[in-house]
């Protein structure tokens, strides 16, 4: 059979939903239908970046940094390729989706451990492929486009799969944006009574991505107020959540929405789902493996959609999840590493950029000097061979203004010494700016 043609989006596919059909058409003349949905995404932030970027070229006297993707670059503990090569044999048999019952125990059991909470493994608690795409399936489950003004609420700057989710779900997004009187903690109040009236899902990301900030008790009771009244869903993404610089013991970690609803007597998680992955906690990025937990009425349904979308584990990866949510040590080894090159770093960058400590979380969230965010990040590439992400590719203007303008995001994934050789460059690179 010869391959199909290439396609080409035709010549209607540029905007304007023009009926319930759009076509690509490809060279040949043929055409085939599109979900015309696709139209209304945006671009990723990456893929901006490198239109951005795609005339310069770096400085070749010194070697290519890049603090710009949030990918962890620490090993992966030991723990984890042993449960790999342990469970090879098992990949005779098709997986479920609900998971193992030792898998959902584990992560029960990390829950009980993390949090001081009992769930139900078998009701409360779903393996996911990553928190990402789960995290874009619950809009698929939980949104009714068929609603006048359906809307998702979602803070800004985010994480871009919030708006991708609610606009290929038919929703509309509307944004709360980042308050940086308040260590660029959301500003909830933004969103009035009317949107919230119509908001069927909320993404909360807590530590957030990019500021760090951590969520405290009464905003998480504002919110579950504000969901029982409006009956939407609070879709929590908690995946920075073992990453924190207070030193260990009681009260260091960063509060969860499930602990956060427990203590307000929220014991049913009602309309509450937390999203937690592997991927920052245990270096395991390529992995792809993490969990939701909470509402078990949410979770029967989000399982039926998953069972037709195709979302079982591995085999493997349920294995080597459960060696990793059953050690702690490898975690606690991860935090002292990020806890080390964050106090050293922080102070350098200080001294050039409005730059502090985040609460959580493995990014630092920069101003910089004459608030052109892009054309920062365009010169130190040039100049250092060193890549950050502008603030404002992350953030949607809402409010009048783009809560990401002026500020960049810098990733300390990498070891300690390209981490430091970094923040050495952008020193250099801002003092010598005119």
């Amino acid at each position: 059979m010869r391959p199909l043609p290439a396609a080409r989006p035709a010549a209607s596919c540029t905007g304007q939903d023009d009926g319930p059909t759009r076509l690509a058409t490809y060279d040949s003349g043929m055409t085939v239908p599109v979900n015309p949905r696709l139209a209304r995404l945006h671009p990723y932030p990456f893929e901006r970046l490198r239109e951005l970027t795609a005339g310069i070229t770096p400085n070749p006297d010194f070697a290519p940094i890049s603090l710009g993707i949030g990918e962890p670059r620490h090993a992966a503990p030991a723990l984890i390729a042993e449960a790999i090569n342990g469970a090879m044999k098992s990949l005779s048999a098709y997986p479920a989706t609900a998971g193992t019952p030792q898998l959902r125990e584990a992560i029960a059991g990390w829950i009980a451990r993390r949090y001081g909470l009992a769930l139900d493994p078998a009701t409360q608690v779903l393996p996911v492929n990553g928190s990402r795409e789960a995290l874009f399936a619950i809009a698929q489950t939980v949104v009714d486009s068929t609603r006048p003004g359906a809307t998702v609420v979602c803070p800004n700057p985010f994480y871009q799969i919030y708006e991708g989710a609610a606009l290929l779900a038919g929703a509309e997004v509307a944004f709360a944006n980042a308050d940086p009187a308040r260590n660029f903690a959301v500003d909830w109040s933004q969103i009035d009574a009317a949107t919230w009236a119509r908001t069927q899902l909320l993404y909360v990301c807590s530590p957030g991505n990019p500021s760090g900030a951590v969520m405290p008790l009464a905003e998480w009771q504002a919110l579950f107020e504000l969901s029982d009244r409006h009956g939407f869903v609070i879709a929590s993404d908690e995946c920075y959540s073992e990453i924190y610089f207070r030193a260990e013991g009681e009260g260091a970690a960063p509060l969860g929405s499930l602990e956060a609803a427990a203590r307000l007597g929220r014991g049913d998680f009602r309309n509450l789902i937390a999203f937690t992955s592997l991927s920052k906690r245990s270096n395991v990025p390529g992995l792809r493996s993490g969990f939701v937990a909470g509402d078990a009425a949410l979770l029967k349904k989000f399982l039926l959609y998953r069972t037709y979308h195709g979302s079982a584990m591995s085999p493997i990866v349920q294995a080597a999840s459960i060696a990793a949510w059953g050690d702690e040590a490898h975690v606690v080894e991860n935090r002292a590493r990020y806890r080390q090159k964050f106090a050293e770093v922080t102070p350098l960058l200080a001294e050039v950029l409005d730059v502090a400590l985040p609460d959580a979380g493995f990014y630092l969230w920069a101003a910089v000097p004459g608030g052109n965010d892009v054309a920062f990040a365009q010169g130190l590439l040039a100049q250092y061979n060193l890549a950050v992400l502008p603030g404002s590719l992350l953030a949607r203007e809402a409010h009048g203004y783009n809560p990401g303008a002026g500020r960049i995001r810098l990733a300390l994934v990498a070891d300690e010494a390209e981490c430091l050789e970094a923040a050495h460059r952008i020193v250099s690179f801002t003092k010598s700016r005119p």
